[in-house]
């Protein structure tokens, strides 16, 4: 089962590894990533960053698609986390299962045309992303941490 979808430019870091690991009650984070499958000193970084008791599985987009699918997930109280929101768009578009995307933080880009909470610059490909999702019935949220309140995204950001 999917606890949740986030999208946190840092992947597995101390606020997410303690904080959201334990909000959600989770047993299982998958990092959906293209580049970090094929980058062993980042895979060993959130291997050590992981909580003790929670398995860390790590995949590419598609094959995190192709899980998904499969049910090979189903047993995990699943907290997935990509890095970016092309990223989410594609596990979205790919799996069906997914209602609900978190905005942590993204990664500042000189091509950002605005800003749509501190933390999250997007560029008119983001934003077109975002509404995208929206229309496909897919709910985004921004919460930096569990115990914040939810910030839902609008088509009209």
């Amino acid at each position: 089962m999917i606890k949740l979808v986030r999208v946190d430019h840092r992947l597995i870091h101390g606020q997410v590894a303690m904080a959201w690991t334990q909000s959600l009650d989770v047993d299982c984070i998958l990092v959906a990533n293209d580049s970090v499958v094929n980058d062993d000193i980042r895979k060993t970084t959130m291997k050590l960053a992981k909580p003790n008791g929670v398995k860390l599985v790590i995949k590419n987009i598609e094959d995190s698609i192709a899980a998904l699918n499969k049910g090979v997930t189903d047993k995990y109280k699943l907290f997935i986390i990509v890095e970016s929101i092309e990223d989410a768009y594609r596990l979205c578009s790919g799996y069906q299962g997914i209602r609900s995307v978190n905005l942590g933080g993204c990664k500042p880009k000189e091509e950002a045309v605005k800003t749509i909470y501190k933390t999250i610059p997007v560029t008119a490909r983001d934003e077109e992303l975002l509404k995208e999702l929206l229309r496909n019935g897919v709910e985004v949220e921004i919460r930096q941490v569990p115990g914040d309140q939810k910030m839902i995204v609008k088509e009209n950001m």
